[in-house]
């Protein structure tokens, strides 16, 4: 046998070290890239409290989440995997939002979410509560937008035309009765100080409507008689609202409306009652079927006629819902919900 010479054995070292380099780099170097798949399901008789005691009844109400992940050159490929999917920093992002930025405003949406939960829950169980209305948060400005350098994410619009609102609802229908290219004025609050600016209204592409190019969020805040605490930790966004709603409303009428089943769900919670679309569904429905939940709420949201003829393939949440559970063959049930109080008729027919 004739043994390697040193010019050899220098070679081979140096390809394992490199083939080990590689191996770490796939493994650990952030790419500009994320991988958006199933989250978890999370209990919220452990995140929420009212009149200072949590829920001692049996099973559970759980919102669900979507988890977004770093991808890294080995873990891109995940992007194929069933129920994930790979999103661009700007597709998730935004072409005006930094990481830190993101995680403030799910932080924020969150917080609104929390507030909303709050009133309608308070609302339907006939209890106090102070709900202040301070304005239109801005979560986002489009390129395009008349007000992209005038407006900054985190500015609060407190006023259009010297009219308020009462709600981020009333703000949209006022700017959508008004005409493609008017000019708007708009008074804001920064850092504490108020200012007015005024730009041209641009076409919105999903309504064809007329809109500032901003997305919005309500910038509210409630006190109550009876006190509640939420402790949503580092989750963020504003798809929980229902599932808060509900579990701080059965506290409040202190009644068992689950009988000890374990029921999962998502969809925002509006001042009106309406249970509001969001996105990732399919992801959620995975999440709260291996978390082990029987029952799953999903939006029946109605999608406005623009936009389904310019998004033809589009399908409501509840649609999307029942889609994913038959691919993943779940025994888990899926309930469509407009409202709140159809959430409430369900429960207590269970």
């Amino acid at each position: 046998m004739i043994g390697m010479n040193a010019k050899e054995k220098k070679s081979r070292k140096g390809l394992l070290v490199a083939l080990i380099v590689i191996i770490l780099a796939g493994v650990f170097v952030p790419i500009p890239y994320y991988i958006e798949g199933p989250g978890s399901a999370v209990q919220l008789n452990e995140l929420v409290e009212v009149d200072n005691k949590k829920d001692p009844e049996d099973g559970h109400f759980m919102l669900t989440t979507v988890a977004i992940r770093r991808a890294t050159p080995f873990t891109y490929f995940m992007k194929y995997l069933p129920f994930h999917e790979g999103l661009t920093t700007e597709e998730l992002f935004g072409t005006n939002t930094s990481d830190a930025e993101y995680t403030n405003l799910q932080n924020y949406y969150m917080t609104s979410s929390i507030n909303s939960a709050i009133e309608q829950a308070y609302e339907a169980a006939g209890e106090e509560y102070q709900l202040t209305y301070n304005g239109v948060y801005i979560m986002s400005i489009l390129e395009g937008s008349d007000f992209e350098g005038k407006l900054e994410i985190g500015d609060t619009i407190l006023s259009l035309d010297g009219q308020s609102f009462d709600s981020s609802a009333e703000f949209i229908e006022y700017v959508q009765k008004q005409k493609v290219g008017q000019v708007i004025e708009v008074t804001y609050e920064r850092n504490g100080e108020q200012q007015t600016i005024s730009g041209k209204l641009m076409e919105m592409e999903e309504t064809k409507k007329a809109g500032l190019g901003i997305s919005l969020v309500d910038n509210t805040s409630i006190e109550t008689d009876i006190p509640v605490s939420i402790d949503a930790g580092e989750i963020g966004g504003p798809s929980a609202g229902f599932m808060f709603a509900l579990q701080i409303y059965t506290q409040l009428m202190d009644e068992d409306l689950r009988k000890g089943n374990e029921i999962a769900g998502t969809g925002t919670m509006q001042p009106d009652g309406t249970i509001g679309r969001i996105g990732g569904i399919d992801k959620k429905v995975v999440a709260a079927s291996e978390e082990g939940a029987t029952i799953f709420f999903a939006p029946d949201d109605t999608i406005d006629p623009v936009i389904q003829k310019n998004y033809p393939e589009m399908k409501s949440n509840y649609q999307e819902a029942l889609e994913a559970a038959k691919e993943i063959d779940t025994d888990m049930k899926i309930v469509p919900v407009k409202t709140f109080q159809d959430a409430i008729d369900y429960l207590k027919k269970l």
